[in-house]
């Protein structure tokens, strides 16, 4: 864990009232916690930010109520915020720091947020986009959450999502199991969130309710963006109306914890994975906006400038005393939430878990300083985009795509080396590395023990075969461990039959017979293999076989040891060129699988 010392007085004056008031959680009685995460949305993208354009009532009424941090983190992208935020680990610890190439899912000694909850009697849901694993035991349902509905890899309509899904009347996966939902996706994950709140009022819960808007594509009723249509000031009509539509129902959900008497009793956040993906045109990733708002900031989601990574950070709980439209502009970040909730909770976190964030509970409360030392104490914070955008340096390099933050400073590694003045410089115009070379030399010091803890984390996390939970297993090549760069990750690059391949980094649960099934496309999709040639490597053996037409899978029996294991794929053309088989399912056999 990082510590950290610093001046609070703003903060203890801000937060004085709040000392004598809150009831936060004993043992007899534990609030609900309700995380509502969007995906893509930047600190600008909200009214109350200040965004002279876009609406959002429902949202700026939370923000009016609320507890506001003005000077929260996550990471650039959204698989590494969504690590951080379950563990309270440094995404790069957790091995899930990239949002393909096998580098999304968590190390299995990572426990969750969920596990937390659920250890401790909560019930516990998980709605919408989960991006930290698509296959046993990385989805949620193998992560502590007890009912979950949620689409698979990192944005509907992606690879290994649902085929045919398009945002609206779209197939989802409920605890194992596919099925039809009808409605706009959004609509839909609310709807799923209060089922669950509904079915689980008479005891504690926690609601995991992670949106996948506005991520792209920007499909929306039209409805929603008919505001926006026709503005110059506008860079994307439709990333505004998803958004109008998420604050509608955020609008919903909140009259409905009322209507359940809920509402004073339930810790309810809203938050985002990164900064804005469609807010505004952009030069690159670190420019200004070109078009539209952004709070003030450079740069976008991927960018490790201030706008890629700032994000909007409310937290409303009446019962603790967590209202009144206060700012926060103490330095916090995603890896801090697990601690604090567990805290607001009067949960333990044991060394099951021992998160890199600090609790924010203190600072909350209005009791931040004891004695000389702040007892939420920090000094400093590192995000670190491993590999930075395109995935161009895998394995990530010490001190790339690095930003080391402090109240005043940022340091930043991307395109040179730039430390700005925060306070003075919130646009990081002016780099002035060159008139502070000793904060620079200090800032530098203060990444080495972060880059010592995470680097050797920076390893394969391994695919179960074989597991009773999941089997069939159906792989994807979002998933292919390559050396850098990002594998076919979407549907678009699929149906041009790239001629690329990679492994898959699996792990045979038992020792046994399996048959591994061949296709470009899933087995939804009813497309024929286009290949005259197929082949396998998997375990030292290698096997190839023709491909007869028209095949809409090729199949291979064998059988594997048990133990980490590789497969690669190859689908050959009547020319001699090989792409990989993009869709794989591996089945261990009937007499070879048994309940553990």
């Amino acid at each position: 864990m990082m510590t950290i010392k610093h001046a609070i007085s703003a903060a203890l004056l801000c937060f004085a009232g709040l000392a004598a008031s809150p009831s936060f959680a004993s043992a007899e009685s534990k609030p609900n916690v309700i995380l509502v995460m969007t995906d893509d949305q930047g600190y600008g993208d909200l009214g109350c930010h200040g965004n002279p354009i876009l609406k959002t009532p429902n949202i700026d009424a939370m923000y009016s109520e609320s507890i506001r941090f003005t000077d929260f983190h996550v990471s650039p992208f959204c698989t590494p915020t969504r690590a951080a935020l379950m563990t309270g680990n440094h995404p790069g610890y957790t091995g899930a720091y990239r949002t393909s190439s096998g580098r999304t899912m968590l190390h299995r000694d990572e426990k969750t947020m969920a596990n937390l909850f659920a250890e401790n009697g909560y019930a516990t849901g998980m709605v919408g986009k989960w991006h930290l694993g698509d296959n046993a035991p990385h989805r949620p349902q193998d992560r502590g959450f007890q009912d979950v509905v949620w689409h698979r890899c990192g944005g509907v309509g992606q690879a290994s999502d649902h085929w045919g899904n398009d945002y609206f009347d779209d197939i989802y996966e409920r605890n194992g199991e596919f099925e039809q939902f009808e409605g706009y996706c959004t609509d839909v994950w609310f709807r799923e969130g209060l089922r669950f709140v509904e079915q689980n009022k008479d005891k504690p819960f926690f609601l995991y309710l992670a949106l996948n808007a506005p991520h792209g594509p920007y499909r929306v009723p039209e409805e929603w963006a008919q505001p926006y249509q026709d503005n110059k000031a506008v860079a994307n009509p439709n990333f505004y109306g998803m958004i109008a539509n998420i604050d509608h129902n955020l609008g919903i959900l909140r009259e409905r914890l009322r209507n359940l008497g809920l509402a004073e009793d339930t810790i309810l956040i809203f938050m985002t994975d990164n900064g804005t993906a469609a807010g505004g045109k952009f030069r690159g990733l670190d420019s200004e906006p070109l078009v539209g708002y952004n709070a003030g900031m450079r740069g976008k989601k991927s960018s490790v400038y201030e706008g890629g990574h700032r994000i909007p950070f409310f937290i409303h709980w009446p019962k603790g005393g967590l209202t009144g439209g206060k700012d926060m502009t103490t330095l916090a970040a995603h890896i801090d939430l697990l601690p604090t909730l567990a805290d607001l909770c009067d949960i333990p976190v044991n060394a099951d878990y021992e998160p890199d964030g600090v609790s924010l509970e203190p600072l909350l409360r209005g009791s931040e300083q004891t004695g000389s030392t702040p007892a939420w104490a920090r000094d400093h914070h590192i995000v670190q985009f491993h590999g930075g955008a395109g995935a161009k340096t895998l394995p990530s390099q010490p001190f790339e795509y690095t930003v080391v933050m402090t109240e005043r400073w940022r340091l930043v590694n991307s395109d040179g080396l730039g430390l700005f003045d925060i306070k003075a410089d919130p646009a990081q115009r002016k780099n002035v590395a060159s008139d502070h070379p000793d904060v620079v030399a200090k800032l530098r010091k203060q990444y080495e023990p972060f880059w010592e803890k995470v680097s050797p984390r920076l390893t394969p996390v391994r695919i179960d075969i074989g597991n009773p939970a999941d089997n069939p297993t159906v792989l994807s090549s979002q998933d292919w461990f390559m050396p850098k760069g990002n594998p076919p990750w979407n549907l678009a690059s699929i149906r041009r039959l790239p001629k690329v391949t990679g492994p898959w980094m699996l792990e045979v649960k038992h020792a046994g017979p399996y048959r591994i099934t061949l296709r470009q496309y899933p087995a939804e999709a009813d497309q024929p293999v286009v290949a005259v040639r197929a082949r396998i490597e998997i375990a030292g053996k290698t096997k190839e076989v023709a491909v007869s037409k028209p095949s809409k899978g090729i199949v291979f029996e064998l059988d594997l040891p048990a133990g980490a294991t590789e497969l690669v794929t190859y689908l050959y053309d009547a020319n001699g060129k090989a792409g990989g088989a993009y869709f794989t399912e591996v089945e261990a056999l009937a007499q070879n699988v048994t309940d553990q």
